[in-house]
């Protein structure tokens, strides 16, 4: 049927309203800007000021907090001293570095302290040591996961001595020492074990170091919690790698002073990682997989 009104002219170009300009394939529009919900560009100097949160948050009834610092303390003691009398020391060192993976689950308690704290809340050291996370049973599942990640890089650390001394008996740490630090196969194999143990720590630390605070305070699910907590490291990088870095250093001085360190150390940096994640967290709305009953 032919129509009366005048074809339009044609001058090349589409009617404002045609989306595809004449032809079969639409046209490509760019998405529009979004904001970045999980960058602060916070200054690396930032780690600093969740130190001395952290710190005053101790000294704010200190006895609590000192307790769980000397139990964790004795703790890593009792351990280190039971992988002596098995004659499982050639552990030790993977054991000491894998203290960075489960270090965020151990400090639930401290956390907790420092959400009572900001809420005007009274504290007391039931409080602290028998602590019910709102995510229930998700945070047995995230511990469960750490403790997971933390075997797999003890197990990589037996195949890495063995990839580079031959499957031999573990000589002693008397011997391993100087085996390690004057040998170029010892040299290698600290290269390379400090490079595999960088990315487990790394890893370990962006899952969870803002988990288990969310778990502690928020209604949602492990694997959600990782995924939150990747994306809030990965978005606030410099000072995030500024409080990582803050963590190792003070850890690796609590181990020179005999784990003695380990009670003003761990605190302080339990309470610092609350008000980080205090900084970095802006809602609890955000979900990436389920949200428990």
């Amino acid at each position: 049927m032919l129509s009366d009104r005048p074809a339009p002219p044609d001058d090349g170009q589409a009617p404002p309203d045609e989306l595809h300009g004449g032809g079969p394939i639409p046209m490509v529009v760019p998405p529009l800007p979004r904001e970045n919900q999980h960058a602060r560009n916070l200054p690396w100097s930032t780690a600093l000021g969740w130190l001395r949160a952290g710190w005053l948050d101790l000294v704010r009834d200190p006895l609590p907090s000192l307790i769980y610092g000397l139990g964790t303390a004795a703790v890593s003691a009792f351990v280190v001293w039971n992988l002596f009398l098995v004659q499982l020391d050639y552990l030790l060192l993977p054991a000491l570095s894998g203290f960075m993976v489960v270090g965020p689950l151990i400090a639930n308690g401290l956390y907790e302290k420092s959400r009572r704290l900001e809420l005007g809340e009274p504290t007391s050291l039931a409080s602290v040591l028998f602590v019910r996370p709102r995510s229930s049973y998700q945070a047995l599942f995230m511990g469960v996961l750490l403790l997971g990640l933390f075997l797999l890089w003890i197990r990589a650390a037996v195949i890495l001595y063995a990839l580079f001394f031959g499957l031999k008996p573990f000589p002693g740490t008397d011997e391993v020492v100087p085996m390690l630090l004057f040998t170029p196969t010892g040299w290698a194999l600290l290269l390379v074990g400090s490079a595999v143990g960088g990315l487990f720590a790394a890893f370990a630390f962006a899952i969870s170091v803002f988990a288990v605070p969310m778990l502690l305070e928020e209604r949602t699910d492990a694997l959600t919690a990782m995924g939150i907590s990747m994306a809030m490291v990965w978005n606030n990088l410099a000072v995030m790698i500024a409080w990582g870095a803050t963590v190792l250093l003070l850890f690796v001085l609590s181990l020179l002073t005999g784990f003695i360190g380990l009670i003003l150390v761990f605190p302080v940096l339990g309470h610092g990682t609350w008000h980080a994640y205090r900084a970095l967290r802006v809602g609890s709305g955000e979900r990436m997989f389920i949200q428990p009953a």
